[in-house]
């Protein structure tokens, strides 16, 4: 009997420590872009360090969906709409469900079958899962989806522990309930599903195995997704350089901007090495997640801005806000002026054209940087974003990409605004 109720704490204590670990994994994102997150990486990063020490684990700190590229594939953008619509339905069932739970304990309404658990026993465990889901879209980092892993397998023996523990205290009336009832999906739906008792058959072993399917069916979507996610990638090569458009209407400007560049190198102006490999960013001046790929200056550290709210709400109710709107938009709510003639007063470059309409400004940021790899080949197009390479930032430079203009070079320190910390690269 001791030995029973121990096992019960642990698998309970288990379940509740292993959402706590996926929140605090999953919410890097909240946590990068706020006033603590150096606290946060003091603590965390060198668990990324020690990750990236081993090639068997370093996948783990990379990214399987685009973050700073806007989607570029209707499949790949109907991925992320998924990651905000999963994460508040989710949130708001765990909510609902949750009060149901404890206001049932507390006025001692025995069986939870009202509501959602009209149609299945397990409706809070459902929406977790479902919110887990929805929170891996959106900061979608490997580590997250094996936390991800973890949560699912040790809730799904936490709900099969609750389940024995209601048969002992309600007997045949939840018996009869589980009979009805689906555990995490309808009755009507798991049914759809009958045929995994065949071939995963009631044994001993069944527990593992089932744990292992889980694994390899939310990792492998996580490889999978990135398989689509690199094939994907609106990509312009010549010669060492390869150029990746933040935007989909910048594409156009690739070849432009990579001739640019090479016009830059050979007048000397741009040092880069005939014998390494580049991989080069074609954003707006002010985008504002360019900190994530270089040190471009304090108004892209994002933790700095004092608006993390704000741009919590932005990421999660508007997924594409931060990436689709015009270039000037940001930095017009930076300085509380109007869009339209935000370049005018307040362009990044410097640039006041009274003329120039912003929305079809021919102006572009090209951040470069040195890309290297452990066996020493050389590298190009896709598989520049291979796991175990290494980003190292060298330039970031203004240029007019219809005139073919260089406005700025600016040789950037040696790291991403968030110092070592592994940020995405797609």
């Amino acid at each position: 009997m001791f030995w029973k109720t121990l096992k019960e704490k642990i698998t309970t204590v288990s379940a509740f420590a292993s959402i706590i670990v996926f929140v605090i994994v999953a919410f890097e994102i909240m946590i990068m872009i706020s006033p603590f997150a150096f606290f946060f990486y003091s603590v965390f990063n060198p668990i990324f360090d020690w990750l990236g020490q081993y090639q068997a684990t370093r996948w783990l700190t990379s990214f399987f969906l685009p973050h700073m590229i806007l989607p570029p594939t209707l499949f790949l953008k109907t991925i992320r709409i998924a990651g905000s619509v999963f994460f508040i339905i989710g949130a708001v069932l765990f909510i609902v469900c949750a009060l149901q739970v404890y206001l049932g304990k507390l006025f001692k309404w025995g069986i939870a079958d009202k509501g959602l658990y009209r149609y299945i026993r397990h409706p809070q465990y459902l929406a977790l899962g479902i919110w887990g889901i929805g929170m891996a879209i959106l900061w979608p980092r490997f580590i997250v989806l094996a936390c991800l892993s973890i949560m699912f397998i040790l809730y799904y023996f936490l709900a099969k522990d609750e389940e024995r523990r209601m048969l002992k205290l309600y007997e045949k009336s939840y018996e009869t309930y589980m009979s009805d009832k689906g555990m995490f999906l309808p009755k009507v739906v798991e049914a759809w599903f009958s045929f995994m008792n065949h071939v995963v058959p009631k044994t001993s072993l069944r527990s593992a195995i089932v744990s292992m399917v889980i694994v390899v069916i939310v990792i492998g979507s996580g490889f999978v997704l990135r398989t689509i996610t690199l094939h994907s990638l609106p990509l312009e090569s010549n010669a060492n350089i390869t150029i990746v458009s933040l935007l989909p209407e910048d594409i156009s400007r690739d070849a432009n901007a990579v001739n640019i560049i090479l016009d830059g190198e050979r007048e000397g102006k741009i040092a880069l090495s005939a014998d390494k490999d580049y991989l080069a960013y074609l954003m707006p001046a002010d985008y504002i997640m360019q900190g994530m790929i270089a040190n471009t200056g304090g108004e892209f550290h994002l933790y700095k801005q004092h608006n993390t709210i704000a741009m919590i709400v932005e990421w999660v109710l508007h997924p594409f806000e931060h990436l689709r709107a015009s270039p000037a938009l940001h930095m017009a709510k930076i300085h509380n002026v109007d869009p339209s003639i935000a370049r005018r007063h307040h362009c990044p470059l410097g640039i006041n054209d009274m003329s120039m309409d912003c929305n079809t400004c021919s102006y572009r940021r090209v951040i470069i940087d040195e890309v290297q790899n452990e066996t020493g080949k050389r590298l190009s197009g896709s598989d520049l974003f291979s796991f175990g390479t290494i980003r190292t930032p060298r330039y970031a430079i203004d240029l007019n990409t219809d005139t073919g203009a260089i406005v700025n070079i600016v040789a950037v320190e040696k790291a991403t605004a968030w110092a070592n910390v592994p940020t995405p690269s797609i």
